[in-house]
């Protein structure tokens, strides 16, 4: 089979240098052309120098895009300067895979609440369809347009699934409390990733409106068929990547251990990236990969279910996730080039 032509539109950033790392190594793909606006005729290698040898081609413009006959793109791109691309080249017969949150959410209204930014092609939410695999792995195989799903909702949804879809919980009394690595603010300086505000410090923020709270609900509202209420806080670590989210639900009768855990292994058993714990994950039992690891327990004392959800935010998080939905898109083995082995220590 001949190799499928990609391209990567935005290099310079954490996703677009994952995107590469992986790729770079994928047998069924071939990286035809990596695009930035600011670093045009410098090697990628330049903007990321760990890749020097590895992937040394020289970036180009999304105006040439039309030169290159590409099976799929990635968009790479900021929250707002997506939708622009899509409707741009709405048209064209490549498959795209966005990773920004411009087609996540389920209307225009919505999006423009929570983002505070005008949606210019709303016609591209309604024919997006959420990157998810583990819940929507048929729907993403027909797709032409896939939203990846955000880091933090990635491990909200996948720990909360199987108890939504099963009814065993209570709707309106969920808690999903996330802690990340600096990487999930994005590469360029600002206040909230400088190193003396970072390093020796650990805090919340996004308190009560975060937009991925939305997105969260949103999908939730999809598994259950009911209205979901979250109540999501995300808290920024001082370490490179990697996000641990803590979930808290009310069962809406007593649990019994064992079969809660069994529920959670027929929900997952054809998902090759969940894997199922027997003891609390950390971080770095993801790190460099694209699993989401998860350990689900029931409290009697408290009558409550708690579940510890697992993931590196730029792998399973953003690039690992796109990657693996680009392989279903294709008819590929889902796993292919996936195969990464966590960093530990």
């Amino acid at each position: 089979m001949a190799k499928k032509k990609i391209g990567i539109i935005g290099a310079t950033g954490y996703t677009g240098s994952e995107l590469v790392r992986i790729l770079t190594n994928h047998p069924d793909i071939e990286i035809t052309m990596i695009t930035s606006e600011s670093r045009k005729g410098e090697l990628f290698s330049d903007v990321h120098p760990f890749l020097q040898g590895i992937a040394n081609q020289k970036l180009v413009s999304i105006n040439d895009l039309d030169k290159y006959e590409l099976d799929l793109v990635f968009l790479a791109l900021p929250h707002g300067v997506s939708m622009d691309f899509v409707k741009r080249f709405k048209d064209s017969s490549f498959k795209i895979i966005d990773l920004s949150g411009d087609f996540r959410l389920n209307s225009k209204e919505i999006y423009e609440e929570w983002y505070k930014l005008s949606h210019i092609f709303p016609e591209g939410i309604e024919k997006a369809v959420f990157g998810c695999p583990e819940l929507y792995l048929d729907k993403i195989k027909d797709a032409n347009l896939i939203a990846n799903p955000g880091c933090f909702p990635t491990t909200a949804i996948l720990g909360l699934a199987p108890l939504l879809k099963a009814n065993l919980i209570e709707e309106n009394q969920i808690i999903v409390d996330s802690k990340t690595g600096v990487t999930g603010a994005g590469i360029k300086a600002k206040n909230v990733n400088l190193y003396s505000n970072v390093n020796d410090n650990f805090k919340a923020y996004g308190l009560k409106y975060h937009r991925h709270t939305v997105e969260i609900q949103g999908i939730l509202d999809d598994v259950s068929g009911k209205e979901t209420l979250i109540q999501f806080t995300p808290h920024l670590l001082p370490v490179d990547r990697g996000i641990l989210t803590t979930i808290y639900v009310r069962p809406k009768e007593k649990m019994n251990e064992i079969k809660l855990k069994e529920l959670y292994k027929t929900f997952y058993a054809k998902a090759p990236f969940v894997r199922l714990r027997k003891q609390e994950p950390a971080i770095k039992d993801v790190r460099g990969t694209n699993y989401c690891d998860l350990f689900v327990t029931y409290d009697k004392r408290t009558n409550m279910v708690i579940v510890i959800s697992v993931i590196d935010n730029l792998i399973k998080g953003a690039a690992g996730q796109a990657v693996q939905n680009m392989n279903i898109m294709f008819g590929l083995d889902e796993t292919t080039g996936l195969n990464l082995i966590p960093l530990n220590p």
